[in-house]
This record gives structure tokens, sequence and C-alpha cells, in this order.
């Protein structure tokens, strides 16, 4: 036996795999690796600096020297290419932010965003709290496909807040005289879209008015009496809805975030790493799965009211209702938004403005004296004629007349007080 023959080689690109013998190596072909997707680190070819997508001139800018490049991102609009429900898409996704970026974490309130390499951010636009850390962005994530690019430049957030923050008489007088809100962080905020065809059969008992002539015994006279005729019915409604949104971050306040609708999803793009240079992204903490339940939630809901339209009468009880939903389909997308945080005796208070239409929406501080105050006015009337009526009818006079006009503006004004104390407590919920 020649021992001085070379010892077995594998072939090229094989590799040894886990095998059930003991004592026997298997080979296979090495797997091919699918392309990293390295991340982008956007920086100026003429000086080295750091570059940051402009929203004035729609590209790549550096503010240190001027140079300036276009993005090169398709605008897709409504043609946006939806993904399904399937183990497939999600496994064909691209992960990651596709460009070298870092996470902000905040103790306070939790939010996760997405900061430029060598951003360095001390405070959370959602709270206010200085008490935030850097790490590394997660990898693992879906990447957006498309976004909607910054239209709202950055230097016009400060007046139209101090604007916004002045409008409102029941609001402290020294709100709008001071620019409060000092600056504010532009952030793609995560959104997720769904559309879907819903079949939707009901059934419920209707009530049609009749009017019915009866004998009153008492008068001695014939009346008429309006009396509801009870009958089952049943129906399909089909409802195609597309496009509703439902925000991927568990830290914004879904009640603003409806308030700062409607995007213009017509200005889609394709996602490109471009237009996160210099800007903050927030990773979304909703997944795709509990967005979804969200979003058939909304659904059901379109699809009821759709039902509801079709039943001829207003007297409606036992309604029931099941909903197919059929064609489901989903998009990831980033959407502009600008976020600032601001403190008002000692409370912290959020402001949000679209990013592309400049709606604002937020928490505005109330000076709870004017309310009380007006609640006190339009009470007034109705108290004062009261107390004016009862004397005068426990004197046998004509107490009668202005206690039944104290009881109407009594209750006008208690109705409108009511309304008035809901819209204050509102403005400072979220």
């Amino acid at each position: 036996m020649n021992t001085n023959l070379p010892a077995w080689q594998p072939p090229e690109n094989f590799i040894p795999l886990p095998s059930a013998l003991p004592g026997i190596t298997v080979f296979a072909p090495r797997p091919k690796e699918k392309p990293s997707g390295a991340p982008q680190i956007f920086k100026c070819p003429q000086c080295g600096a750091s570059t940051k997508f402009d929203v004035a001139s729609g590209g790549v800018a550096c503010e240190h020297c001027g140079y300036t490049t276009a993005t090169q991102a398709q605008t897709v609009g409504l043609q946006a290419q939806a993904m399904e429900f399937t183990l497939e898409t999600l496994s064909k996704s691209a992960l990651g932010w596709g460009v070298a970026r870092r996470e902000l974490h905040c103790n306070a309130c939790g939010a996760d965003m997405a900061i430029p390499e060598k951003a360095l951010s001390a405070t959370c636009p959602f709270c206010a709290s200085n008490h935030v850390n850097l790490r590394e962005a997660p990898a693992d994530q879906l990447r957006p496909r498309f976004l909607i690019p910054f239209k709202i430049q950055p230097q016009a957030t400060r007046g139209m807040s101090q604007k916004w923050l002045g409008q409102g008489w029941y609001h402290p007088d020294e709100l709008g005289a001071s620019a409060i809100v000092d600056r504010f962080t532009g952030i793609y905020l995560p959104f997720w879209t769904f559309s879907a065809k819903i079949t939707s059969d009901w059934k419920a008992e209707v009530g049609y008015e009749t009017q019915v002539r009866y004998y009153d015994d008492d008068d001695k006279t014939w009346k008429t009496r309006t009396e509801i005729d009870w009958r089952w019915e049943n129906g399909r409604v089909k409802v195609d809805i597309s496009n509703l949104l439902v925000c991927g971050s568990l830290h914004i306040s879904e009640k603003l975030v409806k308030q700062l609708q409607p995007f213009n999803l017509n200005e889609l793009v394709n996602y490109a790493p471009d237009f996160l240079a210099g800007w903050q992204a927030q990773t979304y903490d909703r997944t795709l799965p509990k967005a979804w339940e969200q979003g058939k939630a909304e659904m059901r809901e379109q699809a009821k009211n759709a039902c509801y339209q079709t039943i001829e009468s207003a007297h409606i009880r036992n309604f029931n209702m099941t909903a197919d939903f059929a064609e489901e389909s989903w998009r990831y997308t980033l959407l502009p938004v600008y976020v600032a945080a601001y403190k008002f005796d000692n409370k912290v208070y959020q402001v949000m403005i679209n990013g592309q239409t400049g709606a604002i929406a937020g928490q505005k501080p109330v000076a709870w004296w004017k309310i009380w105050l007006a609640i006190a006015a339009m009470l007034s009337p109705g108290i004062c004629l009261g107390l004016v009526g009862l004397p005068l009818l426990m004197a046998g006079g004509i107490g009668l007349i202005p206690l039944a006009f104290s009881l109407v503006f009594f209750i006008l004004g208690l109705v409108a007080a009511l309304a008035l104390y809901r819209k204050a407590v509102a403005a400072e919920a979220l």
C-alpha cells in the first residue's frame, strides 16, 4: 500500500455537512450566497463631509461645499406593487435599511429611531426625555419598499407650529406669544398599507314606522300614534378597500396620526437609502400580523357601515354580519412626519406636522379658568331666570313662564358647556 499518496481533498466549493453515521464525513456544494446589500455611507465626493437629503433640491446635498446629486428613485404612486400574505413574499423581502445607521433608544418611552451614522442626539423627539442611548440598528427587520419624501422645509416648521399654538381662545395667552417648540425632528415613520375585497352578509331586525289611528277614551277623540313594525331582513354588500394606513409605531398616538391624514399616496416613490441621508427613521414595533389584525378590524367597521347604508330605516336591532376577505395585500412604506415634544408648566406635550401636506396635530395646554368662566356664563341665564320665576310661582304670580324659559336656557347652556369641556379635554389628551 502506497502511503505517500496525497490526502483526499473535497472538490472546490464543497463543504462538510453533519452526518448521521459516526466516522463518515459528508460533503455538499457550498450554497450560493445572496448579495449582502452592504450599507451605503453617504460621503461628499468633493470634500469628504457627510451629506444629507435636501428637501429643496430633492437630492443628496453637502452643506459643506454645496455639492448636490439627484436621487434616482422612480415615482410609482398608487401603482406601487403590493405584497401578498405568503411566506414566499416575506422570504424575498430585503432586510435592514440598506444604509449605515445606528439606533437611538429612549429609556423613558421606549421609542427606537434609526439615525445617521455620525448623528448626535441627546433628546427623544417623542417625549422630550434626555435618557437615551445609542446602539446598533437591527438588520433583521423588513426593508421598506416605498416612501414619500419630505416636501415641507425644516425651517418652515417653527413658524407653522407657532401659528398653530396661538389658535384657540381657551389656551394660555403666552402659548402663542413665544415659540415654545424650538426644534422639530424630521422622521420617516413606518406605515403598513392594506387592501382587500370584502363580501359582507348581514341579517338584522329592521323597524318601519307606521301610523296607527286609535280612539282615546279620555278625550273622546280619534288620535294617531307611531308604531314600529319589526321585520327580519338580510342582504349582501361587497366593499373594496384600498391603501388603508396602519402606523407601525407603538410610540405614536393613533389619534394624532389620524389627524395628520390623508397622505397623498400618489407621490409614493421606490425606496432608496439616499432619502434617509441625514434624516431619522423609526423602526416598526407593530409587526405585520399585529398591524393586519388592526387593519381587518377597521375594514370590518367600514363594511358594517356600508351594510347599514343599504338598510332603508334608522330602526335596526340584533344586527349580525359575517365578512369574507379576499385578495388581501400589503405594503411597508415610510411616510414623512416632523415630531416635537415641548414642556409647559412641567408637563410634556407632543406636536406633529405632516411632512408632505403641512397638516398639524398635537396637544395644547388649556387655561382651565377660562373654561370654567365660559361654562358659568353659559349656565347663568337659565339659573337667573329660575331664581326669578321660583319666588313668583310661590307668591302665586306668573312664575311658570320664567321657569319654563329658565329650563330651556339651562338645557341649552348645559349642552354647550359639555361640548366645550369635551373639546378642552381632547386638546390635552393623546
